[in-house]
């Protein structure tokens, strides 16, 4: 039920997290299995996944994974990239879209034929601020508005709003139907933007006409959407959730980041032990929520000093970074070390930025930012993504 990959430092297991949840007894189990066998490390991906890396005994971790219960699927678990708006629920949105991550979960799984779609395939669910849609997923489900009992959500493909959906069964079937398309009518592609204009167009049409006219008739509604999804007291979309944020119920969210988006696996057991449910974004940030007032201070004054980055003005609030050499064998540059000495010595960072050892630019944000890819002779040069 669990799988592994091998680097130049070892073995590297990734653990899918659906819209980036996880439990504090989950956390402390993988917390446990990095500490004992892993680097001593969590680290965050561009997904809102977790990863093991330098793993020395593999079915030791294995065992701790499905333990925990995140490796639910021999078949179905690395299709289950399903990112969802990290506040939803709690702060802002047209709607809790939550629940309708979890049904199209469940249905991925019990699907036969998604096994056989691309580990490359992401799954958007937005609850209407478009801080989901910014990535562009192959697929995402947008929600427009809340029409009695039922959701409403625009279906987008790569970006290209086809049509709409109502209620949940509607949503996740229209959802999972661009995927179903894709697997049968080009096997093997790894996601929308790969397939041939003619290819896509097929897609398309066979999806457009499964779906209900675009709720407002057009486009143009969604500037109004995202505003009306989003409350004075939430941040921004492309803005960090780092700090302190009040929940729509009154309780409060603590947004952090961490150094070199890696969690060490004694401040990890310290985060579960807190017991709030947690999330980790696709902007690898980590949100601790519900929690009461005298709870939050007291986290933030405990975790603070042991790495848990509070500060939405920090640098690594705005920057990441690949594993590098050595732990990558086609990285030129030790990309970790050079980033820290980069941030230590108060090198300026504005927008958001990659730090990567190599052209392929692994863990690249899916928003635009700045790729700082490392030069066979140590240097490093950017560019515009």
């Amino acid at each position: 039920m669990f799988s592994t990959h091998e680097a130049a430092d070892g073995a590297v297991a990734r653990v899918r997290l659906p819209g980036g949840r996880i439990g504090p007894d989950q956390l402390a189990l993988l917390a446990q299995a990095a500490g004992a066998h892993g680097d001593g490390f969590l680290e965050l991906t561009a997904r809102g996944n977790l990863q093991l890396r330098g793993i020395g005994d593999v079915d030791a971790v294995a065992e701790k994974v499905i333990e925990a219960g995140l490796a639910p699927s021999s078949t179905h678990d690395k299709v289950r990239n399903i990112e969802v708006s990290p506040l939803t629920g709690r702060i802002g949105g047209i709607a809790d879209v939550a629940p309708l991550a979890g049904a199209l979960d469940f249905r991925l799984r019990t699907e036969e034929w998604s096994a056989e779609l691309s580990g490359r395939f992401l799954f958007g669910v937005d609850d209407g601020r478009g801080d989901i849609r910014r990535h562009r997923p192959d697929v995402c489900a947008l929600a427009r508005e809340i029409d009695g009992p039922d959701i409403v959500a625009d279906i987008l493909v790569d970006d290209e709003l086809l049509g709409s959906a109502r209620g949940v069964e509607m949503i996740v079937d229209a959802v999972l139907d661009v995927a179903h398309t894709l697997v049968d009518s080009a096997p093997g592609t790894w996601r929308i933007g790969d397939l041939t204009p003619d290819e896509r167009s097929a897609v398309e049409d066979r999806v457009r006409t499964r779906l209900l006219p675009v709720v407002g008739g057009s486009d143009d509604a969604d500037s109004d959407t995202a505003a009306s999804a989003r409350p004075a007291h939430a941040p921004a979309v492309g803005e960090p959730i780092v700090g302190w944020f009040d929940q729509d119920d009154g309780r409060v969210l603590l947004g952090a980041v961490v150094e070199l988006g890696r969690i060490p696996a004694r401040l990890a057991e310290f985060i579960a032990a807190v017991g709030a449910p947690v999330i980790v974004t696709p902007d690898r940030e980590i949100l601790l929520c519900d929690l009461g007032e005298e709870v939050a201070e007291t986290v933030v004054r405990v975790l603070a000093p042991m790495g848990l980055i509070f500060d939405a003005t920090s640098p690594w609030a705005r920057v990441s970074c690949c594993v590098g050499a050595p732990g990558c064998a086609n990285a030129t540059s030790p990309v970790r070390e050079d980033l820290l000495v980069h941030i230590r010595d108060g090198e300026d960072i504005g927008d958001r930025e990659h730090w990567v050892g190599c052209p392929r630019g692994c863990g690249s944000p899916a928003v635009p930012h700045d790729r700082v890819v490392a030069d066979p002779d140590g240097g490093y040069r950017t560019q515009r993504r």
